[in-house]
């Protein structure tokens, strides 16, 4: 039997820290591979239009791949494309939180002035009769590169549920009131399994996403199928495109992740960011419930510090910003970028999260980022009272802050936290 895949489910930048300014240097980022059970989903949206692009998360044998998803229209064969896999990475890996560093200056030295800103094929006669029996009706059907696509209507759960089950798609006990509430609203399943013959013939080692271009006034997303049969909480992260800045929840509340604050300099070591990341946003997930959180919001020509290159207009486009032009320079050339990108995350099982996301654009081009800092103590001589006063009571008190900080993020225990911190060595 197929496994039904949990494309989440569409089914599934002491110096005060500024949002304008920042000097420090990028050292690390958080990016989805930290997160085991998780899907991808970029959403752009401009007025009535929405173009839906599902990152796939599918591992193992492409044979046992399949994906149902919720649509509100009858997809079209038009109205598919396939996206290549290294566009979604570029863009987790853009808007990911990141681990910056600071080097603490010459406490004698005079503080300089700050620094400017940047600017801103129809089925036999046999399949159609038991398709009539059961209340199903194909509304559409096609091939496009390695995976072979239906849109089915029904009149009944049942009825569907049956369909899905006897054509190799595998859903999960309990499905039926959830299929049911999406029948009422009149929405199509837009299915897919892999063509085996198509996907040799590709070349490629991993399944390419799909992305669906459709107009409906509802700006939503359908997470409710994906929860099912989810053996416990799953990471969703959504990236948003707009023309005009960031999008939010609507039925959720919209929360910032928790940033610009500093930690111990041992987070620095390759495995312990990772660590530390998962334990911070576990932790503030358990703290907040059912929230969905923001984790970087920002006008696509600049970033500070940038954890990735910025992406190409041309990327954009693929990715459904569909109101940039062919000709247009690349938005961090030109200074001017007309997309917005909201990177939202959210740990989601059927307890936590009853409803489907819904979403609006709320046309606030606030920049935001989740963003954690280490700062390195002056390591030279300090031999002015500036610089006395620095050694014996500035630093150390940086030092606990980060400790607190560390302990408050994750839960962790303060006092391993500080024999860490004093087991590094000197520089």
């Amino acid at each position: 039997m197929k496994k039904l895949v949990s494309v989440a489910t569409l089914v599934a930048c002491l110096l005060p820290l500024q949002a304008s300014s920042f000097c420090g240097f990028y050292v690390a980022k958080a990016d989805t591979s930290l997160f085991n059970e998780s899907s991808q989903v970029v959403y752009a949206r401009e007025g009535d239009r929405s173009i839906v692009t599902m990152g796939s998360d599918f591992k193992g044998d492409v044979k046992e791949f399949a994906m149902v998803i919720p649509v509100p229209v009858v997809v079209q064969k038009e109205q598919v494309k396939l996206v290549n896999n290294s566009t979604i990475k570029h863009l987790d890996a853009y808007t990911a939180p990141r681990l910056v560093e600071y080097f603490d200056r010459d406490p004698c030295e005079p503080i300089p002035p700050p620094m400017m800103a940047p600017m801103a094929a129809p089925a036999p006669a046999t399949a159609k009769a038991r398709n009539k029996e059961l209340g199903v009706t194909i509304e559409a059907q096609y091939t496009l590169g390695e995976y072979d696509i239906m849109v089915l209507s029904g009149k009944e759960s049942s009825g569907l549920i049956t369909w899905l089950s006897e054509n190799g798609y595998k859903i999960p006990q309990g499905a039926e009131p959830v299929v049911n509430s999406y029948l009422k609203q009149n929405m199509k399943f837009f299915v897919a399994k892999v063509n085996l013959k198509e996907y040799s013939k590709t070349g490629f080692t991993q399944l390419r996403p799909i992305q669906v271009n459709y107009r409906e006034k509802r700006f939503m997303l359908p997470i409710r199928l994906g929860t099912v049969n989810a053996k416990g909480k799953q990471d969703l992260f959504v990236y948003a495109l707009t023309r005009n800045g960031r999008v939010e929840t609507t039925n959720y509340r919209t929360v910032k992740l928790p940033s610009d604050l500093e930690i111990p300099a041992y987070i620095k070591d390759k495995k312990q960011f990772p660590a530390f990341y998962r334990s911070m946003f576990r932790n503030q997930a358990d703290k907040e419930g059912g929230v969905v959180f923001l984790e970087y919001a920002w006008n696509m020509s600049w970033c500070d510090p940038c954890a990735a290159e910025p992406l190409a207009n041309k990327e954009l486009q693929e990715l459904g910003a569909c109101w940039l032009k062919p000709d247009a320079p690349n938005a961090y050339m030109s200074g001017g970028a007309e997309v917005y990108v909201t990177r939202l995350h959210a740990r989601y099982d059927r307890a936590t999260f009853p409803e489907d996301l819904m979403f609006q654009t709320t046309g606030n081009t606030e920049n935001f980022q989740g963003r954690y800092v280490i700062r390195h103590a002056w390591q030279g001589q300090a031999s002015c009272p500036a610089g006395k006063e620095y050694l014996t009571k500035v630093v150390p008190k940086q030092q606990e802050d980060a400790a607190q900080n560390l302990a408050r993020l994750t839960g962790w225990n303060i006092n391993d936290i500080r024999k860490q911190q004093s087991s590094l060595p000197t520089k």
